[in-house]
């Protein structure tokens, strides 16, 4: 089967492979848009999550013919084992997505509901959508099709997308050494397909210009390498000039488009609907209605609704917003204007949004959430030190990027002006 898609060109895709695509649950990405609700400031952002995960696998099928352009596998059937492996795991890495993306993650059920067994130790927390796309993995019938289609299972796919899933054999092993850690990296690290398609995808059908990266110098550039008797995932040093461009980025990305005040008010309204005492509505842990969960199954709810922010979220009419500050988290501190406001009787709406330049760096020194990619001399020579210390961009944006916001109803803004001291 061959996809064009307007950011790769033409996309291959084999036979078994696009029996994997065929499946419900990677269709059912079609109606899940990709940033939830930015298609409302930019748009022309109504794509979805379906054509950034066939996007990711062709990246990351790329990025592998590259990192190993100069490997020698003990044979061309485990180079081509492997190869699948990544791709499929690109490919699947978002199944677990709630409708309108990230948005309604929060309305997810306990983690123990799910009926998943990863983790170390026993959790009470609340899933995410990774923790869906691994029950999707091994508790759907996908798990049968790639168990036929392939010589691995999706508990293989599921190790390359989440760190704590562990395999009980040495598929992952080649010439003795464990290929594991470095097929991650491509699917997530500071430097994965995964970023870097969307990235480039989401600038393209927004329209702004931030995610435009240099994503074929990057691939050319990737190396795979030894270390410690795994093979991890290096980048020349020659690239890495490029390489803070794409950090860079990805914040203001987040800073100037997924940010931006109307889409983080359709998303506080939408939390104020699925919170409410009169909503009875949540996302099921079953997977067989899971899969009938999706943007245009949300919205047909919603608009049988009558709730206050269920008609505004169908009918396009927002809160405003009266107040929006950057910078430290003591001045972006709205409560003083928030509780002015209240005390006025003018319903409030108070969010905060948190940009870093990495989530693999939040806690340096700590366990990070990905192995660091490592950076080699020119030609692929000896190490010269981890990602996260070979580029000075860490340090330069070290600090988190808060905005915050007050938000009312467009009835009462002017009023909240007059209150606040604005108008």
């Amino acid at each position: 089967m061959e996809v064009r898609d307007p950011i790769h060109g033409a996309i291959r895709i084999s036979g078994r492979e696009t029996l994997v695509v065929d499946h419900p649950f990677v269709q059912r990405l079609r109606d899940i848009r990709q940033t939830g609700f930015s298609y409302l400031p930019f748009p022309g952002a109504t794509h979805s999550r379906y054509s950034h995960c066939i996007g990711v696998m062709e990246l990351a099928g790329r990025a592998f013919d590259s990192a190993y352009s100069r490997w020698d596998f003990t044979s061309s059937e485990r180079r081509e084992e492997l190869r699948a492996a990544v791709r499929l795991a690109a490919l699947c890495h978002d199944l677990g997505h709630a409708p309108f993306s990230h948005c309604t993650e929060f309305a997810m059920p306990k983690l123990t509901e799910l009926g998943i067994r990863f983790y170390p130790e026993p959790s009470d927390r609340y899933a995410t959508h990774e923790d869906y796309t691994i029950a999707i993995l091994e508790r759907s019938t996908l798990a049968d099709v790639v168990a036929r289609e392939f010589s691995f299972t999706t508990r293989h796919v599921a190790a390359l997308i989440h760190r704590d899933v562990d395999v009980d054999d040495d598929f992952f092993v080649d010439g003795g050494l464990d290929h594991r850690r470095a097929l991650s990296q491509l699917v997530s690290s500071e430097l994965d397909c995964d970023r870097m398609d969307y990235l480039v995808r989401d600038s393209y059908y927004s329209g702004a210009r931030y995610g435009a990266i240099d994503v074929d110098w990057l691939i050319s550039n990737l190396i795979a390498h030894p270390i410690d008797g795994e093979v991890g995932l290096g980048l020349d040093e020659s690239a890495i000039y490029a390489f803070d461009d794409f950090l860079v980025a990805r914040h203001h990305m987040f800073l100037m488009v997924y940010f931006h005040h109307n889409s983080v008010i359709y998303e506080e309204m939408l939390r104020r609907w699925v919170t409410s005492p009169e909503n009875d509505w949540a996302i099921p842990a079953s997977l067989d209605e899971y899969l009938e969960v999706d943007d245009v199954a949300l919205s047909t709810v919603l608009r049988t609704a009558s709730d206050e922010f269920a008609r505004r979220l169908v009918e396009k009419r927002p809160y405003r917003r009266v107040v929006e500050r950057h910078g430290t988290p003591e001045e972006v501190d709205l409560s003083g204007a928030e509780e002015t406001l209240l005390d006025a009787g003018i319903d409030v709406i108070h969010s905060t949004s948190t940009g870093r330049l990495s989530r693999y760096t939040q806690h340096r020194g700590k366990r990070e959430s990905a192995p660091s990619i490592q950076v080699l001399k020119r030609g692929g020579g000896p190490i010269l030190s981890p990602l996260t210390d070979a580029s000075r961009i860490f340090d330069r944006y070290k600090d988190a990027r808060r905005i915050a916001r007050l938000y009312v109803r467009p009835e009462e803004r002017e009023r909240a002006m007059q209150v606040l001291g604005l108008g």
